[in-house]
């Protein structure tokens, strides 16, 4: 598994957070707050896997394009960040070597914070 920066979707996350669409809620929440698959297949229907991609600091280019496989590290529920979501997300990249990942999720992390 070949896991890489998701560029496009970092400019997403900042664009959103710039926008005010953010929820400041603790990592824990996450786990209520996060899409179900339900969610996931509902969004890949109404808008196709080019704005699900979006969603996910991660990408694995060995994955096809149109598979939920391909994308991993979610930070939001396809309306806000939630900050949830990326505390958890920074933590979880930084446990499996995915440095960059976690670094810009960290960077994530402050621009919603305000640091």
């Amino acid at each position: 598994m070949t896991v890489k920066l998701n560029r496009a979707a970092v400019t997403h996350a900042r664009e959103l957070i710039e926008a005010g669409k953010v929820v400041r809620d603790e990592r824990d929440d996450w786990s209520e707050a996060a899409p179900s698959a339900a969610d996931e297949n509902d969004f890949i229907e109404k808008h196709g896997y080019g704005e699900y991609a979006k969603w996910f600091l991660g990408v694995d280019s060995e994955k096809s394009e149109e598979t939920k496989g391909r994308y991993s590290f979610p930070y939001g529920d396809f309306a806000k960040v939630r900050r949830g979501g990326v505390i958890s997300l920074e933590s979880r990249a930084a446990q499996n070597d995915h440095d960059d990942i976690a670094k810009a999720a960290k960077r994530l992390l402050n621009e919603i914070d305000g640091v």
